[in-house]
């Protein structure tokens, strides 16, 4: 696939993925701004075209993939039509092609401010601060390589928009949901996730990040474990086999467990969690990654080439466009040499005609089948009353008042669109009909542990007997093979496994962690574009994904650095690249906005306005960054943070509202304008508003087509539809308790 490479850092990470995917990539200008470990790392494996005539390239790509400002976009015309329509012309911007908003600017730290994730971290009284390393500018590239790919499948060219506060807004896992279903939001509390019972802990010589939600046996477990080292204390008691009292009690069983991981090494918990299949791992700083025996067995790590074996973060999967062990050399001048993509026929919505068995739970595996149901795909979920779905039968996660499974706000938003089929899989019976249903579908997507589908028949050399051109996507925590295969994770051990959690301390304290799944949903996306990848070319295929690895994936160019973040305790969201970059407070309680001067136009614009001190370029601004910072904390903290951000962007300055789950679902104008959150209506909730799709092409539009299922609310629908089963075979099954 031939890919013209017009990104500047709000697309930089999807120009890399594809370049992981074997695409042909040619990239026009050599971004000489960055440094030499940030240029090897977003652009190894891609050529350069100096002084290119851009028409001629684009004619010859089967996909443009631009990112910037719009008013800096060389694709668009002046009627914000595509300069090249007959590519696939994916476009990410801070704010979208449209809305009142598409003017805006902004780096990282704006628009992980405008889509709700810098509010999620940090301490209490403290400043919010984003996740570390750019996440809100990799999710965004990520989803401009998925917009490229379903433009392949929808077989023409068009443009694709692609907001990058849309993108950080759909990844907050209950930052918004929970004020559309309970009517409040997460608040920042230094990294104890609030709807499961998992955080970072002090060993004797580090950190661990672990917990006890998930199925009873992360719990009976962990106190098994307690209690042969005599440290269970009154936890042994009948009364916390219960787990709503576990949750009330939550701080005791937290100390407890502070008490019991303070006597160990990080090493040693993380070791011993492993061996006992329970939810733990050593938080390990982004510098000793290439260290890690699980990724060094998979080969997870680039080879660069021409160099004296340096070593970079890889790629998500081992794509068959380009295999492992992988050789990326440095940009170089040089053109195409393959040749473009064969037309294809045009569809309504890019994924129409494509079955999916969705055998996947929680968070990672349901959101990457929402994406696939969204484009068109018909999502068949097989679940079952007998293998419990947090999302579903978890307290804690059901967030409406009230709610019982079917009717779970966390269910509702990550499974839209899909179908249930209730099958209990502890019977040969429902195993045989896995089977048969497995035949009939495109594409399987499971997170299972490593061996689970193989005792039903399903492992990849048996499906591919059933079905020669299926694709089968899995998405365990660590992959299938090395020596950690068998690791239970959660979203918090992946991120600290993977650096991104050591990154997250102020200088001199403790890691805080972060309190959303975001390693479950960076997973998803390159679950995503393995299986779409297959797709495009027409091949059956395994994409054996390892959710740390699509972590590891997202660190940037740390293993290439080794830096220290920039931040200090008092100032955590300072940049090297940008002075002032920060959050400042406003009027209201806790009320905050994300503030940066990305240029000296910029600067001066922002100095003038706000009457701070200090002049000149980048490195003068540096030297007085103390007084600049304590003289713009004073001049924003009297105003309204909305309107503010909406002055300073009239004056070019990128500025955004440090944003709440409330102010993206209610307070938010130009997400309203877009129509970001849609409203379905649900047969026990009623009408319930959902996060939104991201990627919007033009031509061929996904959709939110129905609610989330009734649990087996098809089953018989299906059973008929795809199998031909007849009344009578189906009043037996359930007789059987086969589909319940």
């Amino acid at each position: 696939m031939r890919v013209l490479d017009l990104t500047d850092e709000l697309a930089r990470q999807g120009a890399r993925l594809l370049v992981g995917l074997g695409a042909d990539v040619v990239r026009v200008d050599p971004d000489d701004d960055l440094d030499e470990a940030a240029r090897i790392h977003w652009h190894a494996g891609k050529k350069l075209a100096r002084e290119a005539d851009l028409d001629a390239l684009a004619r010859n790509a089967d996909v443009v993939l631009e990112g910037g400002p719009v008013a800096k976009l060389r694709g668009l015309n002046a009627d914000g039509s595509s300069r090249w329509p007959q590519t696939v012309h994916v476009v990410v911007t801070p704010f979208g092609l449209t809305g009142p908003r598409r003017d805006w600017t902004g780096g990282d730290l704006v628009l992980a401010s405008a889509g709700g994730m810098t509010w999620l971290g940090g301490k209490p009284g403290g400043q919010p601060k984003p996740p570390p390393r750019e996440q809100a500018c990799q999710l965004a590239g990520a989803h401009g390589a998925i917009a490229a790919l379903l433009g392949m499948l929808a077989g023409r060219g068009q443009l694709v928009d692609v907001s990058a506060q849309e993108a950080v807004a759909a990844t907050l896992e209950t930052g918004a949901i929970s004020w559309i279903h309970a009517g409040r939001f997460p608040v920042r509390n230094g990294g104890v996730y609030e709807h499961v019972a998992h955080r970072i802990f002090a060993a004797a010589d580090g950190y661990v990040a672990g917990g006890y939600s998930g199925s009873e046996r992360m719990w009976t477990g962990l106190l098994a474990w307690l209690a042969e080292e005599g440290e269970a204390g009154d936890l042994l008691d009948e009364r916390f086999a219960d787990p709503v009292v576990r949750w009330a009690q939550r701080p005791h069983v937290d100390e407890v467990i502070t008490r019991f991981v303070a006597k160990r090494t990080a090493r040693e918990v993380a070791e011993q969690g492993r061996a006992r299949a329970l939810p733990w791992a050593e938080v390990t700083p982004p510098a000793e990654l290439t260290g890690n025996p699980q990724l060094r067995d998979r080969r997870f790590f680039v080879s660069i080439g021409g160099t004296d074996g340096t070593e970079d973060a890889g790629f998500p999967w081992d794509a068959p466009g380009l295999p492992r062990p992988v050789t990326l050399f440095p940009l170089a001048e040089g053109t195409w040499t393959s040749p473009p993509q064969r037309p294809r026929t045009a569809k309504a919505r890019a994924l129409d005609g494509i079955r999916v068995l969705d055998l996947t739970w929680v968070l990672a595996g349901p959101y990457a089948t929402k994406i696939l149901a969204e484009h068109g795909a018909d999502v068949i979920k097989v679940e079952s009353r007998h293998r419990h779905d947090p999302t579903r039968f978890s307290p804690s996660m059901r967030l409406r008042p009230g709610a019982g499974p079917d009717d779970s706000g966390y269910f509702l938003n990550f499974n839209r669109g899909k179908r249930s089929v209730a099958l209990n899989l502890r019977t040969p019976d429902g195993q045989a009909i896995l089977r048969e249903l497995a035949a009939q579908c495109d594409v399987v997507v499971e997170n299972f542990s490593p061996g689970v589908l193989a005792k039903w028949g399903l492992d990849y050399e048996s499906l591919r007997a059933l079905n020669p051109r299926a694709v089968l996507v899995s998405m365990s925590g660590v992959g299938h093979t090395g020596p950690w295969r068998t690791a239970v994770t959660f979203a918090d051990t992946l991120a600290a496994m993977s650096g991104l959690s050591a990154e997250t301390a102020d200088p001199g304290e403790p890691p805080q962690g972060l309190v959303f799944g975001l390693g479950d949903m960076v997973a998803a996306n390159a679950a995503v574009l393995g299986a779409l990848d297959l797709l495009v070319r027409g091949e059956g295929g395994h994409v054996e994904l390892s959710q740390l690895e699509a972590m590891a994936a997202t660190m940037g160019p740390a293993v290439l650095d080794r830096g220290e973040p920039a931040g200090t305790a008092a100032h955590p969201n300072r940049s090297r690249h940008a002075v002032p970059h920060g959050v400042y407070p406003a009027a209201g309680d806790d009320r905050w906005i994300a503030i940066t001067a990305q240029d000296d136009d910029q600067w001066a614009a922002l100095r003038d306005l706000a009457g701070l001190p200090g002049d000149g370029d980048l490195a003068q601004r540096r030297a007085a960054e103390d007084e600049i910072d304590a003289a713009l904390a004073v001049w924003t903290r009297g105003q309204d943070a909305e309107q503010l951000a909406a002055r300073l962007q009239a004056t070019g300055v990128s500025a955004a509202v440090v944003a709440t789950g409330r102010d993206l679902v209610e307070g938010d104008e130009h997400l309203a304008a877009r129509g970001f959150y849609q409203r379905l209506t649900h047969p026990l909730a009623g009408e319930v508003l959902h996060e939104g799709i991201v990627a919007r092409l033009s031509a061929t539009p996904g959709a939110l087509t129905s609610p989330a299922p009734l649990l087996g609310q098809h089953t018989a629908e299906v059973l008929r539809e795809l199998l031909d089963l007849d009344d009578d075979r189906l009043a037996a099954l359930r007789a059987a308790g086969v589909t319940e």
